[in-house]
């Protein structure tokens, strides 16, 4: 009962998200394109569910969150009567993100065999369909203010909100990339075995990867400001999700338990929790 009321509870936020950000927006065959492309976010999920589950395998969810965002995007251009030139910075900006995240995350289950957050909930049908529909939730909450950007029925010019955006997206996106790529090849290396990083931009922040991560979607919440009216300012719930959920939820207190249950007790681990920001980089020294 306790999973088909979270799903229940997720598809409701859902419902209200596609509702305000729907108001005052583009239309196609008389249904909101925002609300068109909400319920895309869920259909494909659920879809995707049914062949995970049958198989018992994980090896596509990150993908398919992937190919959520990217789906979304297509969707909403395609339904979407006009596009400015704000709307397709946004498509191009949060394709890009979507690109490279997913093909990452794929490689690197694919190398790894198996991700052991879904060790417990694959045996279990509503378990591991409640995962596939917060992915969904996910996909549509970040992508919200993205998403009434495009769909924005008035065309406005790009102006400085833009330009200081698409430059703060470009930091964050930035950031992300470098700490990935150190984290892979730090893994990839023999000698580092069962060591933890602590070089590069990991030895200013114990996460920064995610602080990107944060960054670029605050970026993408700049640019779609001026096209931002009524209800649709919920879509600015975008950004602080991306917060909560990697600082409060399933990001950072995740790893870094599994991190403390590794290397608790190691003295250099401790000197690195000591010294080492959890998010936001130490830029000096």
């Amino acid at each position: 009962m306790q999973q088909i009321a979270t799903i229940l509870a997720v598809v409701a936020t859902g419902a209200a998200v596609a509702w305000a950000g729907s108001q005052g927006g583009s239309v196609a065959g008389g249904w909101p394109v925002f609300a068109i492309c909400a319920g895309f976010c869920f259909a494909l999920n659920w879809v995707a569910f049914v062949p995970a589950y049958v198989g018992q395998t994980e090896h596509y969810f990150d993908l398919t969150g992937s190919l959520t965002y990217i789906g979304t995007l297509a969707l909403a251009l395609g339904l979407t009567p006009e596009i400015d030139r704000r709307g397709l910075l946004v498509a191009a900006l949060v394709a890009c993100w979507a690109v490279r995240l997913g093909s990452f995350l794929f490689r690197r289950i694919r190398q790894a065999g198996s991700d052991g957050r879904f060790d417990d909930i694959k045996p279990s049908f509503l378990s591991f369909l409640t995962t596939w529909t917060l992915q969904a939730l996910w996909v549509l909450l970040t992508i919200s203010c993205g998403l009434a950007a495009i769909t924005a029925p008035t065309s406005r010019p790009l102006g400085w909100f833009a330009i200081v955006g698409a430059a703060v997206w470009l930091a964050g996106f930035a950031i992300e990339v470098v700490a990935d790529r150190q984290k892979s090849a730090f893994r990839d290396d023999p000698a580092n075995r069962d060591r933890f990083i602590q070089s590069g931009l990991w030895a200013r922040s114990r996460h920064p990867n995610y602080f990107g991560e944060i960054v670029l979607w605050s970026g993408i919440a700049i640019i779609a400001l001026p096209t931002l009216a009524g209800w649709r300012w919920v879509t600015l719930v975008s950004p602080l999700f991306v917060y909560l959920l990697l600082t409060r939820v399933s990001g950072i207190p995740m790893l870094e338990r599994r991190a403390r249950r590794r290397w608790g007790g190691d003295p250099s681990f401790e000197a690195y929790l000591e010294k080492t920001p959890v998010l936001v980089p130490r830029w000096r020294g």
